[in-house]
């Protein structure tokens, strides 16, 4: 189950390459398996640095259910969430959280910190990680690659 959910995770993070973002998706899943919330990241786009992937899906899905705690939920992203996704998600109350690759400069599911699993905190979910990795990874380091290569030729 976990790997279509991924996948679709995987699509929205495409979508966000293909318009020049870095290549994250996220999608929310309820008890049932409807998925209830999904995005990806758009903070190039909107000049914002909150218009991350995981933070539209949070929001889409307490639209969806109307009320704020995602109990019960799982959340499937492609990349290790950052410090600010990883607190939004303890704040949402998210029970668990399944992620493609880590996120070595800001992960905090694992890499940097483990700020899901924190017990000082009043909720802490659960994390399964390498779900497609091998896609999710390359997509980022294709991303990057083209955006090195890019940036050289405009010196």
């Amino acid at each position: 189950m976990h790997e279509i959910f991924m996948k679709e995770a995987l699509k929205l993070a495409e979508k966000a390459y293909t318009i020049g973002e870095v290549p994250v998706g996220c999608v929310i899943v309820d008890e049932n398996d409807k998925i209830i919330g999904s995005g990806y990241n758009m903070r190039n786009i909107k000049k914002n640095s909150l218009y991350h992937a995981e933070i539209f899906a949070i929001n889409e899905a307490c639209n969806a259910i109307e009320d704020w705690r995602l109990e019960n939920c799982t959340l499937y992203v492609t990349v290790e969430p950052c410090p600010m996704c990883a607190g939004a998600i303890i704040q949402a109350r998210i029970t668990n959280v399944v992620f493609g690759t880590r996120n070595r400069k800001a992960g905090c599911a694992g890499s940097i910190l483990n700020i899901l699993s924190e017990n000082r905190f009043n909720h802490q979910t659960s994390i399964t990680e390498g779900i497609l990795a091998e896609q999710c990874a390359a997509l980022m380091t294709n991303f990057f690659a083209n955006f090195r290569n890019k940036q050289s030729i405009n010196i």
